[in-house]
């Protein structure tokens, strides 16, 4: 009897010891992987609108048109900002609200407490006097009403073309600076030269292409620019 109590007691603890660690296997299966939460606020937009088709006034006067497929506000960065990742498209007004320029990029931020730009991508604006301008990144100054790049932009007018590396002008794009720049302008544009000088010029210089001074704006004094 006392043999039999003993193998007893010896399989209800094999039993009880293979049951618990069944239970622990289990419970360690039934653990769930749950990612810390997100308490950064700063990384989470707290507006996101898509396709924005929409006007914006200034002093009371609508001055542009936005379009765009994406629109994402962030209040909570510093500086916040507006994030448009699926490129943007505007539209300038007059005050008769007729259509003076337009803008478009592939992305662009726009930093509301600074008022400022910052284009990136195939940059492209079309004044209503024909001038084109093309460049990979491009800040516009809301406060200075002020467009500049230091990077390599071309401009294209019905008279001229003009490459550079730096770029200042005002938003009506009417006087501008190009620096270091390298263009072609019209035989008629070159006046005052003497014949022999332009003899000389053939000899070292390719036909019609000629190194030409931007039009400068009224400031003698080179803005320094950064990205904010």
């Amino acid at each position: 009897m006392r043999v039999k109590n003993l193998e007893r007691t010896r399989l209800w603890l094999m039993l009880l010891i293979l049951n618990s660690g069944l239970l622990i296997c289990s419970c360690e299966e039934a653990k769930e992987h749950i990612a810390p939460a997100i308490y950064d606020r700063d990384s989470v937009s707290v507006m996101t609108t898509y396709g924005v088709n929409t006007l914006i006034s200034d002093s009371g006067v609508i001055k542009y048109k936005i379009v765009t497929e994406r629109w994402d506000v962030n209040t909570v960065k510093n500086p916040s900002y507006w994030y448009f990742d699926k490129g943007v498209f505007f539209e300038q007004f007059d005050e008769k609200f007729h259509v003076e320029a337009y803008i478009q990029c592939d992305t662009a931020w726009y930093y509301d407490q600074k008022k400022l730009w910052h284009l990136r991508g195939r940059v492209r604006i079309r004044n209503i006097n024909g001038l084109i301008y093309e460049s990979e990144e491009l800040f516009w100054d809301g406060i200075r009403h002020e467009l500049y790049s230091n990077v390599f932009s071309k401009v294209t007018t019905p008279e001229r073309n003009i490459e550079g590396t730096y770029f200042l002008s005002d938003e009506g794009m009417k006087h501008y600076t190009v620096s270091n720049s390298v263009g072609s302008v019209e035989s008629s544009d070159i006046t005052g030269e003497k014949e022999e000088d332009e003899k000389d010029k053939k000899t070292t210089t390719p036909a019609d292409t000629v190194k030409e001074e931007p039009i400068l704006r009224p400031q003698a004094v080179k803005h320094r620019r950064v990205a904010p």
